[in-house]
């Protein structure tokens, strides 16, 4: 007892370690040695070649868009607009069927993105279910629609004896589904949501639909902007389907429509109209790029924040 002042003495007395010790250590720096600042150079030339290499195209395009038919013709077009120019857009938008295109893209990729999203997500929830009857069967007839098909004759045969020809089903219906996003989608829900959730949820007496829409969906908001994401810009780059399947030029998609203005501008004939064709097939190659890939680049912001995050969950074993 007589030891007890003493002992509180040096408890009181002793350095109290300061908090700044460990911000000012972590605020230590490592040396870097020359060979860290040879590879760093060396990698951010590799990368901003890379990036180069990526952006010039984009910005090439838009530049010759907005350039005069005959400088980009001629070669003269590098990095900024020569005799800025306008017709090209002027000639697109003032056709009647480039409008008629647009409203029917945006409602083909609307109805389309919506139903294969939908559909996806469903299927990826009851295929993350061990309890499903039958999921190793289903798990194979899935996997073999990702590397055989029947062919573009069987296909069509399918779409026509379903009475969708020159209709807009042939657009919407035709590859609702995904295999590859069906399976990230279905990782997705393995690694991402709590058993406990959907334990508690049936504790609570929800049934399997309450479930999926009241608790599973509001919390697979970053899995279902990846697969809006991907669903939409293949929706929006689609042509082929509408092509095969329509022959009703009103129900042409926007890239169908553009395709036919610029194969009527090559294959126009006759003297100097010859030459004035191909300076305009020549300058609507690149105002159709901007037109069409607009609305994806005005999309991809709203969902890049969830972006990384989807495509990471397909790298992960199930």
């Amino acid at each position: 007892m007589e030891n007890t002042p003493a002992l509180e003495n040096e408890v009181m007395t002793s350095p109290v370690p300061s908090s700044e010790a460990p911000k000012k250590q972590r605020r230590r720096k490592v040396k870097e040695t020359t060979g860290d600042r040879v590879y760093y150079i060396i990698t951010y030339i590799i990368l901003g070649l890379l990036a180069l290499i990526v952006l010039y195209p984009l910005w090439f395009v838009i530049v010759a868009s907005f350039s005069s038919a005959e400088a980009v013709f001629a070669g003269k077009v590098f990095l900024w607009p020569v005799s800025v120019d306008f017709g090209g857009y002027a000639t697109c938008f003032q056709r009647l069927d480039i409008w008629i295109g647009y409203a029917n893209t945006i409602w083909y990729t609307a109805v389309y993105t919506a139903l294969s999203v939908l559909f996806t997500l469903a299927a990826a929830w009851a295929l993350s279910r061990k309890t499903l009857p039958f999921r190793k069967f289903w798990m194979i007839f899935f996997t073999i629609t990702m590397f055989f098909g029947g062919g573009l004759i069987p296909f069509y045969n399918v779409v026509s004896n379903l009475g969708m020809l020159n209709t807009p089903l042939a657009i919407i219906l035709p590859g609702t589904v995904s295999a590859w996003n069906l399976f990230m989608a279905k990782t997705f829900f393995q690694t991402g949501v709590p058993d406990s959730i959907v334990e508690a949820a049936e504790l609570d007496g929800a049934n399997r639909a309450r479930m999926f829409i009241s608790i599973i969906l509001p919390i697979s908001a970053p899995i279902i902007a990846v697969l809006a994401l991907y669903y939409a810009i293949g929706q929006w780059n689609s042509y082929f389907n509408a092509m095969i399947f329509l022959s009703n030029s009103n129900l042409y998609p926007l890239q169908l429509v553009l395709r036919d203005i610029l194969t009527a501008a090559e294959s126009s004939a006759g003297g100097e109209s010859m030459y004035e064709n191909m300076l305009l097939a020549n300058q609507l190659k690149y105002v159709t790029v901007i037109i069409s890939s607009l609305p994806v680049f005005c999309l991809y912001p709203f969902v890049q924040k969830y972006f990384a995050q989807g495509v990471l969950v397909g790298s992960l074993k199930d």
